[in-house]
């Protein structure tokens, strides 16, 4: 990776800058809107919604990391879209005991009205703006978006290898266990590496 010059740092201390003043706007213009949607669906919410119909179904887990949230927080937000008609619970093809997230029809209809009414939102607020402008923004917040993600990605995988060096130690580097050989396990037993816990145990 090349060093950066000092001019590089400060322009990027400068786009930090703006990048955190753009945060506290944002989050001041959302703290305007009633956190309670009129159908009574958190705003938050939505988010799941958005990602759904951009991305297709989706496990809860997938969800969950891809919005950079929790899984209980997810699950409790998607079980509000599917009570009210907007997001469905479809079997995984590809491991029948897990279940997919996908938007209805109705959640489709929600979407594109949310959708619209953003664009306004953003029409009125950049109305005087030329249009060129308009694109050059739209257009460099998607390379911004891209290489943050793309940089992201890298991290994550970054820190997986490391897991796994240090999770990948030799059999004879590791202490030895005090609970006696492999013939005083008990048949049947819970085995982590098999992960076949029992049923009382299992999540």
């Amino acid at each position: 990776m090349t060093v950066p010059s000092q001019d590089d740092l400060d322009v990027a201390d400068a786009l930090g800058g703006q990048l955190v003043r753009f945060y506290r706007a944002m989050a001041k213009t959302k703290s305007y809107l009633s956190k309670i949607g009129p159908d009574g669906i958190e705003r938050a919410a939505y988010a799941i919604l958005f990602y759904l119909v951009n991305n297709g179904p989706q496990r809860t887990s997938a969800l969950a990391d891809a919005l950079h949230s929790d899984i209980s927080t997810v699950s409790r937000q998607s079980s509000t879209l599917v009570q009210h008609g907007l997001v469905e619970r479809t079997a995984d093809p590809e491991d029948g005991r897990a279940t997919l997230l996908a938007p209805t029809g109705e959640g489709l209809r929600v979407f594109e009205e949310n959708r619209k009414l953003r664009a306004q939102w953003i029409a009125s607020m950049l109305q005087d703006w030329p249009r060129e402008d308009r694109v050059a923004v739209a257009s460099l917040l998607d390379r911004l978006n891209a290489e943050i993600e793309q940089f992201q990605q890298g991290l994550s995988e970054t820190t997986e290898n490391n897991d796994g060096e240090e999770n990948d130690t030799p059999e004879s580097s590791a202490p030895e266990s005090s609970g006696g050989g492999p013939g005083d396990r008990t048949p049947g037993g819970d085995d982590p590496e098999r992960g076949d816990a029992a049923p009382g145990n299992r999540a």
